[in-house]
């Protein structure tokens, strides 16, 4: 099997992040923060390892302003939701995927929430300033944008977008799905409110968790209330992070697939990574071009991900044939309609293949034999 769709999750995991798996689940999963009893305070420690762990590697004030989360499209939600009011008006970019527009689509229908879109696809960064300035009315709050966009390789100024943010007195929001163990991110310098990432890419922890990162002045309302292990005669749920925002049970064996994960990084850092996945990028461009009636979009944005078609042939028709000579990649609309939109592809979608770690160019050989064969 060849492996080409890793914006979706890594594959293979690290072995450092398997045996960690193996270890907390037959070794110490007790239940975090709910007992004296060395599984519980084994459990505890190794999430506060993975907090700090965190902290330090997207440049966050302090591991309690680390909120361990489902996914990166809870943590999305946490901070949308907890930050907005009725008669807000948020902007987003035309790259963002369906865990920022469905929120904002709901608190649409809701009469509570309005937002544009600013464009982004062919413009350079002082365009897409402009593009949000120019759409910033007095009931604006916040941007909300992805650092990446998981269908293409288009990443966004948000260093810039982040400064002009906090000039405006608006909240950034940012969706680091695509990019958290790529690209470099340090919060404080990118003045960056709140990231959400997922544990399960780029990051190479397994599913099951991933985190909302608090800029220093950004404390959402809680998405949900509940047990936290900490006053539990109160009411009301703590009013300090993380307790605040972590109702229920967390899932430790994913957070410590996680702390390894950002551990394997100091063996392989992002620059590193990054620079072999552009590689591949220009490899596999170069293969498919070669190919009559292929179609890259945005093949000058070189990076993790690439996006095509064939004239001629569905999107999906074509990632069955590849899933049938064992080569995974991912057609359709990628849960991200308005990307595609902005891209101007069919209303079919496209193909997208995403490179990780693991691959090579033996991987991109096989995959034009196979779009060759078709």
């Amino acid at each position: 099997m060849i492996y080409l769709d890793n914006a979706a999750t890594t594959f293979p995991k690290p072995n450092r992040v398997i045996r960690a798996v193996e270890k907390c689940l037959s070794e110490y999963c007790g239940n975090p923060g709910r007992g004296s009893h060395p599984l519980s305070l084994i459990a505890a420690e190794q999430i506060y390892n993975c907090r700090e762990a965190l902290s330090s590697f997207l440049g966050v004030e302090a591991p309690e302003r680390i909120l361990f989360t489902q996914n990166t499209t809870h943590a999305l939600n946490l901070a949308i939701k907890g930050l907005l009011k009725r008669g807000d008006h948020v902007l987003i970019s035309e790259l963002e995927h369906n865990a920022v527009r469905r929120p904002l689509y709901r608190l649409g229908a809701e009469n509570a929430v309005t937002f544009d879109t600013f464009p982004v696809v062919g413009l350079p960064e002082e365009a897409i300033l402009q593009g949000i300035a120019r759409r910033i009315r007095p009931q604006t709050k916040a941007v909300i944008c992805t650092h990446a966009s998981n269908i293409c390789s288009i990443t966004l100024p948000v260093a810039a977008i982040g400064a002009f943010c906090h000039r405006c007195g608006l909240k950034l929001i940012v969706d680091a799905a695509q990019s958290a163990g790529i690209l470099p991110i340090h919060l404080k310098k990118m003045q960056i409110d709140a990231l959400a990432l997922p544990g399960h890419k780029s990051l190479y922890g397994i599913q099951g968790c991933g985190a909302l990162a608090l800029g220093e002045h950004f404390l959402p309302s809680p998405l949900w209330e509940g047990g936290s292990g900490v006053d539990s005669r109160s009411e009301e749920m703590p009013t300090e992070p993380p307790e605040r925002y972590e109702a229920g049970t967390l899932p430790t064996p994913a957070i410590v697939g996680l702390l390894e994960g950002v551990r394997s990084l100091q063996e392989e850092a992002p620059d590193s990574i990054a620079k072999r996945e552009k590689e591949l990028f220009v490899a596999a461009k170069e293969r498919l071009l070669s190919i009559p009636g292929i179609h890259v979009y945005a093949p000058r944005q070189e990076g993790a991900v690439l996006l095509f078609n064939k004239q001629g042939v569905p999107s999906v028709a074509i990632g069955k044939q590849l899933a049938d000579r064992g080569i995974c990649v991912r057609a359709g609309l990628h849960c991200a309609p308005l990307a595609h939109q902005a891209l101007k592809t069919p209303p079919d979608g496209a193909v997208r293949i995403s490179f990780g770690r693991y691959n090579s160019l033996a991987d991109l050989d096989a995959l034009w034999k196979a779009l060759r064969a078709e």
